[in-house]
């Protein structure tokens, strides 16, 4: 899963981008509304966190436009304004969730989890293909009774699979979801991340799950 923090203050953000990467996300950061706004037009967001005070334009009205631009995903403001009036127009403007500083980081990373299930999870914390369970709390797969251990990485990428399930996905919208805005499209990373993804989930005699689609990319599906 791939997320925007769109925030000035460079201590928080550099504490925010650490934070959600080793949980597994993939983070790109605005310092402000103009930044936020070209990232947001041309990358796949599957969550924005977004401060209030910016140097170039309120949040308030950057989470308007954003929304106007088409952008779907859940959207949590993070400020140290506090006020019921403040998180009233925050989520009057288009935000789902809204989070007051000083904050718990891991009351942050609960929040990112449920507006992530809300928003592409009808099965709850837990997603299932076949005999393989990805828990998305507990940040563990199994396999029938087999428990496997993923990188962050490898997470997020059988994540993004198990959410598009059948689906074929391209290795351009597997970049663009689970790696950075500074991703070298140019090289093997996804090819060999898969193919070590593939090898953890079905070792043995188990069914294999993930398979290449020559000149397309890649698809989770029973044979």
């Amino acid at each position: 899963m791939r997320i925007l923090i769109v925030e000035d203050e460079k201590k928080m953000a550099g504490f925010l981008k650490r934070g959600l990467e080793e949980a597994g996300y993939s983070v790109d950061h605005a310092a402000s509304a103009a930044s936020a706004e070209m990232l947001s037009g041309e990358n796949p967001y599957d969550c924005i966190v977004l401060d209030i005070m910016l140097p170039d334009k309120t949040g308030y009205d950057l989470a308007l436009s954003i929304r106007a631009e088409g952008y779907k995903g859940p959207i949590l403001f993070l400020s140290a304004l506090s006020s019921t009036k403040d998180k009233i127009r925050g989520l009057d403007v288009g935000a789902d969730d809204y989070l007051t500083k000083p904050f718990s980081f891991d009351e942050l990373l609960a929040r990112v989890r449920a507006l992530l299930r809300r928003h592409s999870s009808p099965q709850g914390s837990k997603l299932r293909f076949h005999d393989l369970e990805l828990d998305l709390v507990k940040r563990k797969v199994k396999r029938g009774e087999r428990e496997i251990a993923l990188t962050a990485k490898e997470f997020s990428l059988l994540e993004y699979f198990m959410h598009n399930q059948n689906k074929a996905l391209s290795r351009t919208s597997i970049a663009e979801h689970v790696w950075d805005v500074h991703f070298d499209s140019d090289s093997n990373v996804i090819d060999v991340y898969v193919n070590m993804l593939r090898k953890k989930i079905s070792s043995g005699d188990e069914k294999k799950l993930i398979h290449t689609i020559v000149g397309v990319g890649y698809v989770l599906r029973e044979d």
